[in-house]
């Protein structure tokens, strides 16, 4: 049987700070190859070269990455700042209407770090420039220092709403996991469920309500070493069940998660 194609979302920068480039992590590439069992195919983040119409007829799923760039605070009726860092705005332009339209056609879409912000602002929620200015929030920045290793260390602990989406993914009720974000949920769109929590009350995993297919969103990387982590891996083998069953025809089966 044919594997099924995961577009990955890329992000836009520059190599030697002049060379213009879409780039996708290894770790994302790896994780849809190795755990979901799907083809893992990297898509420009640019609404020039390609459409939103394009990728759905291409791909059966999409994997909305983590990346550098934060979502422009116009998408969500709020004024720049520096606080909200730099920005991709060909990425939020595609990838703002593509979680619309996989939300409505039952098209799997899972989004980590920067993929669950776009899936809130997507839905009409809005984002929080700096978690750790807030008070009572920890610092859930990547550490400046370190290995990678280090860098992608387990932080905290996730607590998912019993008998809710996450908590029948993961078979768990409370997970360990990394946290290398600045920026968070401030108000939850229309339709999404914050199904799990940080410690410190951040929101950390999210899906749409009512979505006929696999719309799910973690705000840390379950795609560091997501072959070997026991949270990472039931999260992509869940989303590749959903990838095989929206390329098989079997749309129904694509996850029902509001059941």
């Amino acid at each position: 049987m044919t594997r099924p194609v995961v577009g990955i979302m890329s992000n836009s920068h520059l190599i030697n700070d002049q060379y213009e480039v879409h780039g996708g992590g290894l770790m994302n590439t790896r994780a849809i190859a190795e755990v979901s069992g799907c083809v893992p195919l990297l898509v420009p983040s640019d609404p020039t070269v390609v459409s939103v119409t394009d990728l759905m007829e291409s791909c059966d799923a999409f994997l909305l990455t983590g990346g550098r760039p934060n979502v422009h605070p116009e998408e969500y009726g709020e004024d720049e700042t520096e606080a909200h860092g730099t920005f991709d705005r060909g990425r939020d332009a595609l990838a703002l209407n593509l979680v619309r339209a996989c939300v409505a056609t039952g098209q799997p879409v899972l989004g980590i770090c920067r993929g669950f912000q776009e899936i809130n602002v997507a839905m009409g929620g809005s984002l929080y420039p700096e978690i750790r200015d807030l008070p009572g929030r920890m610092n859930h920045r990547m550490p400046p220092d370190g290995t990678i290793a280090e860098k992608f260390e387990l932080r905290h602990d996730v607590r998912f709403t019993p008998g809710g989406v996450f908590h029948r993914v993961m078979g768990a009720e409370v997970v360990r996991t990394n946290t290398l974000h600045g920026q968070g949920i401030k108000t939850p769109g229309t339709r999404i469920v914050v199904d799990g929590h940080a410690e410190d009350g951040t929101p950390e995993a999210i899906y749409v309500d009512g979505a006929p297919g696999f719309t799910l969103a973690v705000q840390w990387h379950p795609e560091y070493e997501a072959a070997k982590d026991p949270v990472s891996r039931p999260l992509f083998e869940a989303f590749g069940a959903a990838a095989r069953a929206w390329a098989s025809g079997e749309r129904t089966a694509a996850l029902q998660q509001a059941g």
